[in-house]
């Protein structure tokens, strides 16, 4: 989670953003045949060409749900098997909460979602265009990044990002397919003025962002640097190379303070707002792990479905 300037990754996803069914049908396939990303029957089973397939794979790593193990196969994470595995909570991405999970493990993969993690943890401008973006992670890139990279690839990496967010606005001569936005549109953390070709990002309260995301995203951070207490200010303002959920999320100060607060309400014994010597931490009481928190709000919702 933390950024390291020897380890980052531009354009691993042949220019293809992230769809709805790649993470689910990749996830799917894997599980029954570990080795489907290598095998030539690839492009039959998942339906989709040859570049698409290094697509899915790619997006499958960069969120998390799966990675390479010491035999450099694909193995699931325990993140992945809870959500889309067999008998997992949300194994046909039916639930928003699990769009916000997939934004978090993005946002905080420096490692292979480099563009992801410096836009939303390093980019504070509200209103810019693609180009000027661009052209402010190349510069942090030449300042912070040691391995070479190409400036092109940056580029279109930025352009494949900014789509996955703003929702698209398809014209006549646009295939079905490539007028698909992205389940990422959903969360509205990127606008687009298409007129004046000027894109959004602004704190906003973020009633939808569910509050055991939240959590879970909140506790990884505390868990990253190994910390039992963390400054409030420093969830809401990058601090060195530590991922910020305030950011992450696009939340004002206020709304971040407000989710503390009622994570604190919904596990009082284990976690705990207070101050000391003046300062607003956020502290870990006992042992509660970000896994917990992502069971509750499953859990929460299956509960609510079952009602209804």
């Amino acid at each position: 989670m933390k950024f390291n300037s020897k380890k980052v990754a531009f354009g691993r996803h042949e220019t293809f953003a992230l769809r709805y069914s790649w993470i689910t049908k990749g996830f799917e396939t894997l599980a029954k045949n570990p080795s489907i990303f290598t095998s030539e029957d690839a492009t039959v089973v998942l339906g989709v060409g040859k570049n698409m397939v290094s697509a899915i794979r790619y997006w499958l790593l960069a969120t998390r749900m799966v990675v390479v193990d010491s035999d450099h196969q694909l193995r699931p994470t325990a993140l992945g098997k809870m959500v889309f595995g067999d008998g997992g909570y949300d194994p046909y991405l039916e639930d928003e909460g699990t769009i916000w999970l997939i934004h978090w493990l993005l946002s905080s993969n420096p490692q292979l979602a480099t563009s992801w993690y410096w836009f939303f943890n390093r980019y504070h401008k509200q209103e810019f265009t693609s180009d000027e973006c661009a052209a402010a992670i190349i510069s942090f890139a030449d300042q912070n990044i040691q391995t070479k990279f190409s400036k092109r690839t940056v580029e279109q990496d930025i352009k494949v990002m900014l789509r996955m967010y703003a929702k698209s606005k398809g014209t006549g001569r646009s295939t079905l397919e490539d007028a698909l936005d992205s389940p990422l549109t959903l969360l509205n953390l990127v606008t687009r003025d298409t007129k004046a070709k000027n894109y959004r990002t602004v704190p906003q309260e973020r009633n939808g962002l569910p509050l055991g995301i939240f959590g879970y995203a909140v506790l990884e951070t505390m868990e990253s640097i190994g910390v039992e207490q963390m400054p409030i200010s420093d969830m809401m303002y990058i601090q060195g190379d530590v991922m910020s959920p305030g950011a992450v999320f696009r939340l004002t100060e206020n709304a971040l303070i407000t989710k503390l607060e009622s994570l604190v309400q919904l596990s009082p014994e284990y976690l705990d707002l207070r101050e000391t010597a003046g300062i607003h931490q956020f502290y870990k009481l006992r042992e509660i792990t970000q896994m917990d928190l992502l069971e509750k709000h499953y859990a929460d919702e299956l509960d609510g479905r079952l009602a209804a």
